[in-house]
């Protein structure tokens, strides 16, 4: 019993679309984003201290040698051989097209990468971003746009400082699906005001539009973040792990089948983690929500 017995998984969607296991390297190229460097505002969103998504990529590395190490910790772990780059931290399209170019470039130039998946805002997706990325798709290479949505409620998107709207999101899947690149949007389970409806209203949205792929995230606390402070000061509560579990499964259970789920639970190193404790506990939370599925027989 396990977890893609259940759920259309990305790990198993490339193992039957390429014969092989194909495995994400996670990269930091040393993006900023329009929400901390002043364009769009400053600090970023309420929870945000990228070092709890991608703590060991290091912005000052070559990509060539962040892949290289990517690539000795895989061999130890599942053994692929070809990889997708993950182009992770922050807003991954924020910069000039030719600047853009040149990055994704080096990493298509290794002979063991088959493809791209960039993480970026909806805010952040223009025609020339969307142009290349198109090219590369024709080229053969296997392109995802990863879209931070979070939640479908602009109450929400204000809420926690995300300095975007969900009009913004609406505008640029349109633009992603005419050139007909895979979209995986992400969502987060757990945030200020927002209970279960809201949650499946956000997933009904982003179906109603179009999407490939979703990630779900539990909202966790963080060190040297505003939720931080709103957590030390009461004003903030965390998911208990069971309704986490139960908000995943209902979620995934009116999703239509071919849509790939890429990731069901983040977790926070310890150094930096603050709440909830289960959120260092990935096999735990995943093995939880396998067990819920076989309960409900699903």
């Amino acid at each position: 019993m396990v977890l893609s017995d259940y759920v259309n998984t990305y790990g198993q969607d490339l193992l039957r679309r390429y014969g092989e296991r194909i495995h994400k390297l996670s990269i930091n190229a040393g993006f900023t984003c329009p929400n901390r460097d002043g364009s769009k505002g400053r600090g970023g969103c309420t929870f945000c201290n990228n070092v709890s998504f991608s703590p060991n990529a290091r912005h000052s590395l070559s990509i060539a040698t962040q892949l290289e190490n990517g690539r000795r910790v895989i061999a130890k772990r599942t053994g692929a051989k070809r990889f997708i780059v993950y182009f992770q931290a922050y807003t991954n399209t924020y910069a000039d097209i030719q600047y853009l170019e040149r990055l994704y470039e080096e990493a298509l130039a290794e002979p063991d990468v088959v493809g791209l998946s960039i993480g970026t805002r909806p805010d952040c997706v223009s025609e020339e971003v969307l142009d290349l990325l198109e090219g590369y798709q024709k080229r053969g290479y296997e392109i995802w746009l990863e879209l931070g949505l979070q939640s479908a409620f602009d109450e929400t998107l204000e809420r926690i400082h995300r300095g975007h709207s969900f009009q913004d999101y609406q505008k640029a899947v349109h633009a992603i699906r005419q050139r007909g690149i895979s979209l995986c949007t992400h969502l987060i389970i757990g945030l200020p005001g927002e209970d279960h409806w809201h949650y499946l209203e956000s997933l009904d949205r982003i179906l109603e539009l179009g999407v490939e792929g979703i990630k779900l995230h539990p909202l966790h606390v963080v060190k040297q973040t505003i939720l931080a402070k709103q957590w030390k000061k009461g004003e903030y509560q965390p998911l208990e792990m069971n309704t986490f579990v139960s908000t995943v499964v209902d979620m995934i259970e009116r999703t239509p089948p071919e849509v790939v789920y890429h990731r069901v639970i983040a977790t926070a190193s310890k150094d930096v983690l603050l709440a909830p404790a289960w959120c260092q506990k990935k096999w735990v939370v995943l093995n939880a929500i396998t067990a819920e599925f076989h309960r409900r027989q699903i």
